[in-house]
This record gives structure tokens, C-alpha cells and sequence, in this order.
């Protein structure tokens, strides 16, 4: 199986400090991080661990619907997936945490109804790979066949 690597080098205090984030394995960006944009409402140029974790979820939760679609007999046309990560205190433990994932996928398929469609997404939702490894956060679904 295959290894996917990413690396970020940081310079300076947490509140002062910035770093910067590069896709190494595939070589296709270098991105900056910092502790003030990540707790901050706009990303102001900068991603931070939930949007990569946001974008990790997204591109696996449609690969994984697509398959699943095709398993179930329909045709995808065309899957339109978000991951919103949430970012928040950690009341009960301190510091920080990923609050929730919220999925939202908007799709056009051949030979499927709508029942069928959510429950694909649903076993989708259970079966990738990122959802796995994100098992202890909280992640709804909202699904939806367009016509």
C-alpha cells in the first residue's frame, strides 16, 4: 500500500510564530500556517489542520460514494462534496478540539432514486477511509439527489 507525506516547518512562539506547509509526496503546494489565522474567523491567506483535514474528507468521502453508487447499480454523473471541520475550546479536557464534521453532498445519478442515494451516502459516510480515522468526531451528513 502507499504513504502520503506532508511537512511543516515552524519558527517562533505559538501566538507569534508561523509556519509553513508543504505537500510533499506530491509535491503540488506550500502553504502557510499560524496559531492567530487557524483560531481566527478568515483564513486571511493561510490553511490550517482542519481545513487539510476538511479537504482530506471531501475528496474521500466522494471517491468512496462514487464507488458505492456504482455498487448499488447507479451511474454518477456528478458529486459536488463539502467537509466543514469545526474548530473550538475543549470544555472538558482543555485546549482545543475538532468540534463536529458536517458532510454535504449534492449529486446527479443515473438509475438511482433518492432512498437509494441516501443510503449510499450513509454507507459512504461509514466506509471511507478519512471517516474511519476520524471515528471519535461527530460527523452528519446531508445528502441529496438532484435531478
Amino acid at each position: 500500500m502507499t504513504t502520503r507525506s506532508a511537512r511543516t516547518a515552524w519558527t517562533g512562539t505559538l501566538q507569534e510564530g508561523s509556519g509553513r506547509t508543504e505537500l510533499a509526496s506530491s509535491g503540488l503546494g506550500t502553504f502557510d500556517v499560524s496559531w492567530p489565522k487557524r483560531t481566527s474567523e478568515s483564513a486571511d491567506g493561510s490553511t490550517s489542520p482542519e481545513e487539510l483535514i476538511a479537504a482530506a474528507h471531501a475528496s474521500c468521502f466522494a471517491m468512496a460514494f462514487s464507488g458505492g453508487i456504482a455498487k448499488a447499480g447507479g451511474t454518477p454523473q456528478s458529486l459536488d462534496v463539502t467537509a466543514d471541520v469545526g474548530f473550538g475550546p475543549d470544555s472538558e479536557r482543555g485546549g482545543f478540539m475538532i468540534t463536529g464534521i458536517k458532510l454535504t453532498v449534492r449529486g446527479r445519478v443515473d438509475g438511482m432514486d433518492a432512498a437509494a442515494f441516501e443510503k449510499a451516502a450513509q454507507e459512504a459516510k461509514a466506509g471511507c477511509p478519512v471517516s474511519k480515522a476520524l471515528a471519535a468526531v461527530d460527523i452528519s451528513l446531508d445528502a441529496a439527489l438532484e435531478s
